[in-house]
């Protein structure tokens, strides 16, 4: 009944071309050293593409292709040593019956382990360039761990300093005098790694990242430099998913110290391009995409999975779509030849939205496909919601994505649509004149909505025409005088002889595609960012700023709401990062969020409610925040809340 919003399993956009295209450029290069780079906004598709060049490189000889999503590992103490850790792991998977890659493998481990060494001792600068100490610092950590087990901590057990104090010994005492130094350090595991491909029998490992661009700055950079430990290993290749806006905002703030450029490129982007050879942007849709793009969701929606059908007009669209510019949008013909003469009523109303939906949807979304998918969940979500009341016949598709493009995009006019069609029976009279006055009311072909057409032009119609505008409403006077309501209302089917008060019923809460409230098309983009993460909150803050008392409210009811529906409340849900943001703008804000986290049920939540006010800074909340802390400190429902509220508690008391 409705559209799945992960990354799709059906290629409707002729994704597969892009992956091909890497996958080829991967070939060519068969043996240098490569790193790809797919950026796109949100929700623009790039884990479909890359789930697309996994499955074409699925089953080639000698090529291994992993898959290592970076915000599945948010929270580990190094993600740097996770990722090299998991490469050698996995290639040890596929090939497990190997005596010679479980060598090779246990031999890169074993140097692997520096990192862990330096990330315990806690004190050791390491080189942003490799994140590995040299033997000197180990020879301190050693020292400094053989010191702890004279005097063991409450929290360390002696046996486990022993064990790691006798694996730091061993380890410095095997190489010899030719890797000293961190290069040669470096030089010895890039040699090492490419063993590991040898026993491995190997041509090329191909490394897939996503969701980089979800991550903290400090795991995002720490994932992209362990990338560039192997910029110089030959036979890999490394395809890299990210919002490139994202990763410059992470360089900048884990390298809050750099200085401001001389030159017309910044560090923060001079470091992405460097470290990605080959960029890539995967595209917005435009309108010919777009409205094909609407067809086939509908259309597969509406068929049985698998149906032959379906499969011949998703090859008819694909080759409408090798040249855009060329594209007639899965016209009526299109359709018929790959399903027959006799169309099925829904894959008709399918085509009929999506002429409807198209321009608008293209420009407001910016050809985001997410957003795009998002508009046409809710806008079934809401014909659900009719059927369930009983009205669900009164209720036509077309006529609603329509009057959702208003409420989306142009919030002032549904809000006059919905007053007047109140007041006036729910055909309001200066929608009737607006109409008229830009265009005869046409007959629409299609099964989905029925329409008359009225050519008849009334007096007030021919003065119109003529200029004369105070002939017409005030309200459609006004609306004369704004392009895009002109080019909405002559969007067929006309609302004329439509009765608006069954479909200001469905859409009178206000709710948008995001489960928030969608009072303009630049905070329901701002709503999702909130939701996505440390990064892509914090790059809001700005755009926050600039928010009215009323909006600020609304966003922060928006993903409030969002983050209460995620099924797992003991790790941090989506969303809470975006209300820390919205608490530090105003007073007002922080109280909301201190309302917010007592509603949370507190059985179900783990540590990260105390982290989140404990970042209400504001002098007058600062009372209620410590009150609300004491009360999880005393609370007996969440044993990992109560230890975590105690230990902020005590940070504060160090100050």
């Amino acid at each position: 009944m409705f559209l799945n919003d992960q990354e799709t399993s059906t290629d409707l956009l002729y994704y597969e071309a892009i992956a091909r295209t890497v996958v080829r450029f991967i070939q060519e290069t068969p043996c240098a050293p490569v790193t790809i780079g797919v950026h796109g906004d949100w929700g623009a598709g790039k884990s479909s593409v890359l789930k697309m060049t996994e499955s074409a490189l699925k089953g080639k000889d000698r090529v291994l292709c992993l898959w290592f999503n970076g915000w599945t590992f948010e929270g580990f103490e190094d993600a740097k040593t996770v990722l090299i850790e998991t490469l050698i792991d996995e290639l040890r998977r596929a090939r497990p019956t190997s005596t010679k890659v479980a060598d090779a493998a246990k031999k890169l481990l074993k140097r692997v382990d520096w990192l862990k060494l330096a990330r315990k001792s806690g004190g050791l600068a390491l080189t942003t360039l490799t994140g590995i100490p040299s033997p000197g610092q180990l020879g301190g950590v050693i020292d400094m761990v053989s010191a702890f087990v004279k005097k063991p901590q409450d929290q360390i057990s002696v046996d486990d300093l022993k064990s790691f104090a006798g694996q730091a010994q061993e380890y410095v005492k095997e190489p010899n005098e030719a890797v000293d130094r961190i290069p040669e350090h470096i030089h010895a595991f890039r040699k090492e790694f490419e063993e590991l491909l040898d026993a491995a029998e190997l041509d090329r490992l191909v490394v897939i990242v996503d969701d980089l661009d979800r991550c903290l700055p400090h795991t995002a950079i720490a994932t992209l430099e362990a990338i560039r430990l192997f910029l110089m290993v030959d036979r890999t290749a490394f395809v890299i998913g990210a919002d490139e806006l994202m990763i410059e905002y992470a360089v900048k703030e884990h390298f809050p110290d750099l200085p401001p450029s001389s030159g017309p490129v910044g560090y923060a982007r001079n470091y992405l391009e460097k470290l990605i050879q080959v960029p890539f942007r995967v595209p917005a849709l435009g309108l010919s995409e777009t409205r094909v793009y609407i067809t086939l969701l509908l259309a597969e929606l509406a068929l049985p999975k698998g149906d032959a059908g379906f499969l011949r007009l998703l090859e008819a669209a694909r080759k409408d779509m090798q040249r855009p510019w060329q594209s007639r949008g899965l016209d009526t013909v299109t359709i018929r030849e790959a399903l027959g003469p006799v169309v099925p009523d829904k894959v008709q109303e399918a085509q009929t939205i999506s002429s409807v939906l198209s321009k608008i949807l293209t420009e407001g979304t910016h050809g985001n496909p997410r957003q795009i998918k998002r508009f046409l969940n809710s806008m079934m979500l809401r014909r659900a919601i009719a059927e369930e009341r009983g009205f669900g016949d009164e209720i036509k598709l077309p006529v609603l994505g329509k009057i959702m493009l208003a409420e989306r995009f142009y919030p002032d006019l549904y809000k006059q649509l919905a007053q007047l069609a109140a007041a006036e029976g729910g055909k309001p009279a200066s929608l009737v004149q607006f109409e008229r006055s830009l265009k005869p009311l046409p007959t629409v072909d299609s099964a989905a909505v029925k329409t008359v057409s009225k050519p008849v032009i009334d007096v007030k119609q021919s003065a119109a025409k003529s200029g004369d505008a105070t002939a017409l409403s005030q309200e459609a006077t006004d609306w004369m005088k704004v392009e895009w309501i002109k080019g909405w209302a002559a969007i067929d089917p006309p609302l004329s002889d439509v009765d608006l008060r069954p479909y200001v019923f469905v859409t009178r809460d206000k709710r948008g595609s995001l489960g928030g409230l969608a009072v303009s098309a630049h905070l329901e983009n701002l709503i999702e960012r909130l939701m996505g993460g440390k990064i892509a909150a914090r790059s809001c803050v700005a755009e926050v700023s600039k928010l009215s008392p009323q909006e600020l409210d609304d966003v922060f009811t928006a993903v409030s709401d969002q983050a209460l529906q995620a099924d797992d409340l003991s790790t941090e849900p989506s969303g809470i990062q975006g209300l820390m943001v919205l608490s530090e703008h105003t007073p007002e804000m922080g109280r909301r969020l201190i309302e917010f986290a007592k509603s949370l049920n507190l059985p179900k939540v783990g540590l990260w409610p105390a982290n989140m006010v404990a970042n209400i800074k504001h002098p007058q909340l600062l009372g209620d925040v410590n009150s609300l802390i004491s009360q999880w400190v005393e609370q007996t429902e969440s044993t990992k809340l109560r230890t975590a509220a105690k230990l902020v508690l005590d940070l504060a008391k160090k100050g």
